[in-house]
């Protein structure tokens, strides 16, 4: 493929952005669109092109990418009016880089292919800061030839690249990803809560645990956000539930329990109540927090002190908390409304006395 290729970019959220960037910065001619004009127009000065619609994609590129949040923006994108399917020529590629079901995906291939357009699903991991670091994971479901054709595009954005099998899997592999990020992400939160009920220093037991058999990269990652109350999004709690839904509703098809799964989902729900859809996964703890009437949080003279961890392969490259920052977003403490129990037994009630840990207070 030539670098010189133009590659259509449907999508330039906050892991779309980064991503056509990044495929503009290894040389490939991009042309973007997405349904809020002005997140498109911030990338022409990093050299994108931008279009008045899907159509408009479609006509100037043969690989299109969609980097949507869920099933319906897909098909809107791709055969709603002014869509990708029309204008896209006979022996182009879509790429759809969406997390949506694995049944749809099969299905929008099938008629894509009637058209002489071949599709891969290709879902991502890694979240906005793989996705602006171009060291994104990316599960791709497909035809191998195509999948070669477009492994450059991939290659401009990731660097765990997998040919997971037919249309499909990738996004069957996704989903598998996400019930195990749910499950351990709401464990860390648990984890933190009851540590803070303790008394214990966060940032030190988070070091301390990492190295072990509990170490992951939800703890090393969004453990020390917990502790420092940075809920700015790497992926947000509204498209984690998404993801949830879509697995639990896959797992319903073939009569598969997923209990953990299950037990995770609605402290997301929560959380999603409380107003926190658009922060990030992390601020799964608040509503943890409110079960407990603990607050997690950084004492006085530990908040400017990123600590150095040790580094298992699942850490950050640099081998620090530093560059997780010290904390964008603080919430209110209000509470407009009791909230459901996530175990469906009494109201996540509003505390008005808090505590006060070793850790921080409310």
């Amino acid at each position: 493929m030539s670098g010189q290729e133009t590659i259509g970019f449907v999508g330039t959220g906050i892991m779309g952005a980064p991503m056509a960037r990044n495929l503009a910065q290894a040389g490939f001619g991009v042309v973007a669109y997405n349904r809020t004009a002005a997140k498109a127009e911030a990338l022409r000065e990093h050299g994108v092109a931008v279009a008045a619609s899907p159509a408009k994609v479609g006509q100037a590129a043969s690989i299109v990418i969609t980097m949507v949040p869920d099933t319906p923006d897909v098909l809107a994108a791709v055969e709603g009016e002014d869509g990708l399917a029309g204008a896209m020529a006979e022996g182009s590629v879509l790429i759809d880089m969406s997390t949506i079901a694995p049944g749809e995906t099969r299905a929008l291939a099938g008629r894509l292919a009637e058209r002489g357009i071949a599709m891969l699903d290709a879902p991502v991991s890694g979240g906005s800061w793989g996705a602006e670091q171009a060291t994104l994971t990316i599960m791709v479901g497909g035809e191998p030839e195509t999948f070669e054709r477009c492994l450059p595009v991939f290659e401009a954005m990731g660097t765990s690249i997998t040919l997971m099998g037919p249309s499909g899997m990738g996004q069957t592999t996704k989903l598998v990803n996400q019930i195990l990020v749910a499950g351990t992400c709401a464990s860390v939160a648990e984890a933190l809560v009851f540590a803070a009920a303790q008394g214990a220093d966060l940032l030190k037991t988070v070091e301390a645990v990492s190295g072990g058999a509990a170490g992951s990269w939800q703890l090393a990652n969004l453990g020390p956000r917990m502790a420092q109350r940075d809920f700015a999004p790497g992926f947000m709690v509204k498209l984690q539930q998404k993801d949830l839904r879509l697995i639990l509703e896959a797992a319903q098809e073939r009569s598969v329990p997923l209990a953990v799964t299950s037990v995770a989902r609605p402290y997301l729900t929560a959380a999603e109540a409380m107003g926190l859809g658009e922060e990030g996964t992390q601020a799964i703890v608040k509503a943890m927090e409110r079960l407990a009437d603990v607050r997690c949080g950084r004492t006085a003279r530990r908040s400017a002190r990123p600590i150095a961890l040790a580094r298992p392969a699942h850490f950050p490259s640099n081998g620090s908390i530093s560059s997780l920052g010290s904390g964008s977003k603080n919430e209110s403490g209000s509470c407009a409304r009791p909230l459901p129990s996530p175990t469906g037994r009494g109201s996540l009630g509003c505390s008005s006395r808090g505590r006060i840990s070793a850790t921080g207070r409310s």
